[in-house]
């Protein structure tokens, strides 16, 4: 009978390190538990809601907030009510913020009558000192939040301080679609308010949430594609899938809609939403 040998000793010791590199990961992905109560970056300390009386949708704490820079900032909030039977206009915003392409914010942005807007984007919460990383993002590391914002907020920011590309395209959709998308979207601010969930940066970030609430509205509309979960490359979905509301090319329609420019020249005016889309009709 052959003695069984014992696995040499460097073997045992890379197997521990395996058991080890597991239980932690086991602890950081069910250990945490997300939470409203932390200490966040005061552009995310307050938290949008709304509420729906029949057509008319009030909305609490539209951030509004005014940059002097990306980092130099006072944040200020106002109410305001909408009526779903004048939203008249969806828009797709991509902010490829990397040299590599397929890094990107994305958001939406309604349109009412009277060049009213206003914009929801999903975001990481961020507490006091945290930074962004994609790899953490995979770990339960951040809340997600439903950010409500006037366009003069979440659009200059990108374009006049960040000085990020911005893309701003038009959707092709049904009124009645757009409708049921921001009472979605809305519905899913409140809920976070009671109900906080982790980002993740596979399947819970800020393009994820757009693809879910709009198959929701219209099943397998958006087919899973890397382009979702890579949104530098959104776009070009979106246009493929016919949900651009524009005749002409891809590069053409690019060129169009970045609106840097349009953003730079408006930065002051009261009326920036409607001078960004002003070649866009």
């Amino acid at each position: 009978m052959k003695l069984r040998r014992s696995p040499p000793r460097w073997l045992r010791k890379k197997r521990w390190l395996t058991v080890l590199a597991l239980a932690v990961l086991v602890l950081l992905w069910f250990v945490p538990q997300p939470s409203n109560t932390r200490t966040w970056i005061p552009s995310q300390a307050v938290l949008a809601f709304a509420d729906l009386d029949g057509t008319l949708v009030h909305i609490s704490n539209i951030r509004n907030t005014s940059y002097t820079s990306a980092t130099d900032y006072e944040t200020s909030y106002y109410d305001k009510t909408f009526d779903l039977d004048r939203l008249i206009s969806l828009w797709y915003v991509v902010e490829p913020f990397s040299d590599w392409q397929g890094a990107a914010h994305t958001f939406l942005s309604f349109g009412f009558e009277g060049e009213e807007y206003v914009s929801i984007s999903v975001e990481i919460r961020k507490e006091e000192g945290e930074t962004f990383s994609a790899f953490k993002g995979l770990f339960k590391r951040y809340e997600l939040i439903y950010v409500v914002a006037d366009e003069r907020d979440v659009i200059k920011l990108r374009t006049n301080h960040r000085r990020d590309d911005v893309y701003l395209y038009p959707v092709r959709t049904s009124r009645e679609k757009m409708r049921e998308l921001f009472v979605r979207m809305l519905e899913r601010a409140n809920r976070l308010i009671e109900e906080p969930e982790f980002y993740n940066t596979l399947f819970n970030t800020c393009t994820t949430n757009i693809v879910r609430h709009v198959n929701e509205l219209s099943p397998n509309r958006v087919p899973f594609s890397f382009k979702v979960l890579f949104p530098g490359y959104s776009d070009q979905l979106a246009f493929d899938l016919g949900l651009i509301d524009t005749d002409l090319s891809f590069e053409e329609a690019r060129a169009r809609y970045l609106i840097n420019e349009r953003a730079e020249r408006s930065a002051d005016s009261p009326d920036f939403s409607t001078l960004i889309r002003e070649v866009l009709d």
